[in-house]
């Protein structure tokens, strides 16, 4: 593609369009700027709330793949590739899972979350490289992110997917990408265009944050990882989130302080196992017993120490 090919791409998209209105936004008072920006991202949950279906339709094709032991996979560049890393970095502390069990992949590597890698994002050889040594199968998801809908790396980490069966999501920022018509599943978020003409690191970045929240988040209520609101499967791995562990199981069960100290103990820690424990009466064993027949989900491990 012509640089002139490219620019005349990118002036068509919503993303990257110019706001005459914004045009002199620098002789503003701050205070005007942060107005106009406040004003900016409060319309971006409306835009997600308009892709809600498409949303939840995912989540679930997710989550029945990863009760069957698969990975959920992000792949992006620059800001969406970042974003991506966050997310699945942020599953291990908060839902005990696997740090292979949700993976998040930018182009350039990991250098490339602090500094730009030349040309990485233009390259679909690079995607298939990079999920090539995941090793995919039909099990696995691969959720594609790209503001434009354009980018190479996401669409060719798409289209590999895809061609080994996984399940793939392409979440973009424009309508009528060309990388959610490469995706099984395709979720763009159309929030407009940025208050500094081609930034998509503010409400494009915003609404793919909000979207990944919700991947990640609900397709781990499906999985059982959570009773009700409660993180219960919590990797206490620092005093802060032991604190929450004895805290969990004191909402879950109104038990007082020494049992739950006793509860916890006898179960090496693990949130679920105390709190089974502690509303049934059964033994540590068992409650292991129990959670591992009814795939970790507690309300079901609860049902089946009742019966």
């Amino acid at each position: 593609m012509t640089s002139h090919d490219l620019r005349s791409e990118l002036e068509s998209l919503t993303t990257e369009a110019f706001r005459p209105d914004l045009a002199e936004i620098d002789r503003l008072p701050t205070l005007d700027i942060a107005r106009l920006m406040n004003g900016e991202d409060a319309g971006v949950p409306a835009a997600v709330a308009a892709r809600l279906p498409e949303i939840a339709a995912a989540i679930d094709a997710v989550a029945a793949r990863m009760s069957r032991g698969g990975r959920l996979v992000y792949a992006g560049a620059g800001t969406a590739g970042r974003l991506g890393v966050l997310d699945a970095s942020e599953c291990p502390p908060t839902f005990n899972t696997d740090p292979a069990q949700v993976v998040g992949l930018i182009a350039g590597g990991p250098r490339a979350m602090v500094s730009s890698v030349e040309g990485a994002e233009d390259s679909r050889e690079l995607a298939r490289r990079d999920l090539a040594a995941l090793g995919l199968g039909p099990d696995d998801s691969v959720v594609g992110i790209s503001a434009s809908g354009r980018t190479p790396y996401a669409i060719g980490a798409v289209e590999h997917a895809r061609a080994l069966g996984a399940l793939t999501i392409g979440l973009a920022c424009n309508e009528h990408s060309a990388l959610a018509a490469a995706a099984e599943h395709g979720i763009e978020v159309v929030v407009g265009p940025e208050l500094i003409t081609g930034s998509t690191r503010l409400k494009a970045g915003t609404a793919q944050k909000l979207v990944l929240n919700m991947l990640s988040t609900i397709t781990m209520v499906r999985l059982g990882k959570t009773y009700g609101n409660l993180m219960v499967d919590v990797r206490a791995s620092n005093d802060k989130l032991r604190a929450r562990s004895r805290r969990i199981v004191a909402l879950a069960t109104g038990a007082p302080d020494e049992e739950i100290e006793k509860a916890l103990s006898e179960s090496g820690g693990e949130v679920k196992n105390a709190i089974l424990a502690l509303l049934t009466g059964v033994d540590g064993p068992t409650a292991a017993r129990l959670l591992e027949d009814s795939g970790g989900h507690l309300r079901a491990a609860l049902a089946a120490a009742a019966t």
